[in-house]
């Protein structure tokens, strides 16, 4: 009987490890592959509902201010970046941004690069040598799954790559399956699916090396939590079970 309850109480241990293989990151990268690594910055396209950061500048300063929106000082970093969504150019649902003096203009669809440069067409009647520059200020992703911190998050730094997504997530939980992570992206109202095996390297020459606005990151459970979750419920009550039973059976054949 004794030995019985242990073998059970060790199968159980063993199905609900992992091993060394599931969860380590890069297992085939060395430092001459890291020269590899992806070196093409993504272009992001301006999408229905994005909140813009538009800066305008010319050779005289004092001549832009009838077409930019004035920003309030705020206290802290937060309340900058809260401020700075109130003070930005939201995307209407027809694809449009209305500037001050010129109306609106259509940008839905098209890179940051140009719709700066369709912007500055637009200024370049009313200013002598205009410089524009767009920065989406809700940039955002949602990761979900088996990650310490699941939820959707929002970033205002470019260039943003998957595993620094990971980290802000506080990354994988022992139990999250490394070599099959979900990536669902949205491009010209197209849905793409996309899994993304993180035990090797060559996802990073890939265009899911950056991540994408509005893009949905799912963190499958490994196999040995699906066993204990699915097939013989929950680990830690067998185990502790299996041990009082084990004890119980101990005390009666003394």
């Amino acid at each position: 009987m004794i030995k019985t309850i242990t073998f059970c109480l060790a199968g159980i241990l063993f199905i609900s490890c992992a091993s060394k293989k599931d969860v380590i990151y890069l297992q085939d990268i060395d430092n001459s592959q890291l020269d590899n690594i992806s070196k093409v910055k993504p272009q992001p396209k301006v999408q229905v509902t994005d909140i813009l950061k538009i800066d305008i500048k010319a050779l005289d300063p004092e001549s832009v201010m009838p077409f930019t929106k004035s920003l309030m000082a705020g206290n802290s970093g937060n309340q900058q970046v809260g401020l700075l969504k109130l003070q930005g150019y939201l995307v209407d649902e027809d694809g449009n941004v209305e500037l001050p003096e010129i109306g609106k203009v259509e940008i839905a669809g098209l890179s940051l690069s140009q719709a700066e440069q369709k912007i500055k067409a637009k200024l370049s009647p009313y200013l002598k040598d205009p410089y524009v520059s767009i920065r989406i200020l809700n940039f955002k992703f949602t990761i979900q799954g088996e990650v310490n911190q699941p939820g959707t998050y929002e970033i205002t730094e470019p260039n943003f790559t998957l595993l620094q997504a990971l980290g802000m997530a506080g990354d994988l939980t022992i139990r999250g399956r490394r070599d099959n992570i979900v990536i669902v992206r949205t491009l010209d109202n197209e849905r793409i699916t996309k899994r993304i095996d993180l035990t090797k390297s060559e996802w990073m020459n890939s265009d899911f090396y950056f991540i994408r606005q509005n893009d949905w990151i799912y963190v499958e459970p490994n196999n040995p939590q699906v066993k204990t979750a699915g097939f013989i419920g929950n680990v830690g009550i067998l185990t502790s079970v299996a041990s009082i039973l084990l004890s119980a059976v101990v005390i009666i054949t003394r």
